[in-house]
């Protein structure tokens, strides 16, 4: 009895040792590399009003039952607060902003610092993780299903007071502070794209070429082998996890490593289109987080949540009914409430690989820039 307990007291006191890092020896060492290992690649899959509800609703809708997604498997996980520096309740412009540059802006603002006026003032110019992995020599990607001028594509590259000017933000797409700029820049909104160009007094396919891009206007001719593309399109219907898949093969060639930011866009104002969406969202993580090695820090993040709510419904019967099934939101489904507006609450933030173990706990959205950051061994400037 007495052994045994002395033999209890001294595991404790090895334990306590340990983890402090006092001792040398073989297990203390990998515990420290452990700890110390970096990620070559951060990939962060950003749901664009993929909150607790969305993915609660699509979970249920797509496999009968709570905790069904991939999402709800991965190893870490944190809630996290979305607001802006002026409101509860952000919009994509500021949402994003702070998760990629490390500070709270402003509604509509695009990585400026909260001094920004939206559309009368500019604030500090803050240097996005996209930028700092441009500034070091990595890949960097930009992949959405959303116009890649739009708010969350464009607080990765652009610094602009209001996401409305969709002018300057190409214009900064095209003429980077921070290295060659995107490497890999894929998503609809052509239209919105080609007539910033052309208020810039410029012709689209002679100026991605100048800059270096392979101009793809489908996903199936984006090259695994090419090294610079701007695969911009004319729809928003398109095979994402295909362009997903390609990006991360052209990116994965350079010995330094990537950052890539892939956005779906989960908004639920049309609930059934909205709850799919996810379900893709979901597989484009699974598929990825197999694909690649520990050496890749896989964050999954929203950057606000949506006033969707699963109501009603039972397990066997499927969750959106013929019973009330409008997209418009005028009028609730029999099992889901939708209220087409942003909500405030925290949103589930879950990764995987090395560095994952920085997401615990409740953080701030401005607390994600740093846990890439960090995952990198890098240190922001201030």
């Amino acid at each position: 009895m007495h052994s045994a307990k002395f033999l209890s007291t001294a595991l404790v006191c090895a334990i306590v040792v340990v983890g402090c890092c006092t001792i040398s020896s073989p297990i203390g060492a990998q515990v420290k590399a452990a700890r110390s290992a970096r990620a070559r690649n951060v990939i962060l899959f950003l749901g664009d009003a993929g909150g607790v509800p969305t993915l609660h609703a699509a979970s249920v809708m797509g496999y009968d039952k709570p905790n069904g997604l991939f999402i709800h498997s991965m190893p870490h996980m944190a809630l996290m607060d979305t607001s802006a520096a002026d409101a509860w309740v952000t919009d994509s412009a500021a949402g994003m902003s702070a998760i990629v540059t490390g500070r709270k802006t402003n509604t509509f603002v695009l990585s400026q610092s909260a001094a920004a006026v939206p559309g009368k003032k500019d604030g500090e110019r803050l240097q996005t993780i996209l930028e700092y992995a441009e500034e070091r020599g990595f890949a960097t990607g930009v992949v959405v299903n959303t116009p890649v001028t739009d708010a969350t594509a464009a607080a990765c590259y652009a610094h602009v007071n209001s996401r409305m000017n969709t002018t300057e933000i190409v214009s900064q797409l095209l003429s980077p502070v921070f290295g060659d700029g995107v490497d890999v820049i894929a998503g609809p909104g052509l239209q919105r794209v080609q007539a910033a160009v052309k208020a810039l007094g410029k012709d689209l396919q002679s100026t991605l070429k100048a800059k270096g891009y392979l101009y793809c206007p489908t996903p199936e001719e984006i090259p695994p082998g090419a090294r610079r593309v701007a695969a911009i399109f004319d729809t928003q219907d398109f095979d994402l996890p295909l362009v997903v898949r390609r990006t991360i093969d052209i990116l994965s060639k350079n010995p330094k490593g990537f950052f890539l930011m892939v956005e779906c866009d989960m908004h639920t104002d049309k609930v059934q289109a909205g709850l799919e969406r996810s379900l893709v969202m979901d597989r484009m993580i699974r598929e990825t987080s197999e694909r690649m090695k520990n050496d890749t820090l896989i964050i999954f993040a929203a950057d606000h949540s949506f006033d969707l709510r699963v109501r009603a419904g039972k397990p066997g019967q499927p969750l959106l009914g013929a019973a009330g099934a409008t997209e418009d939101g005028a009028a609730a489904r029999s099992n889901v409430r939708m209220d087409n507006s942003h909500t405030g609450e925290q949103v589930l933030i879950t990764a995987r690989g090395n560095g994952a173990e920085r997401v615990r706990g409740f953080i701030a959205n401005t607390d994600l820039f740093q846990i890439m950051m960090a995952a990198y061994g890098w240190t922001p400037k201030r």
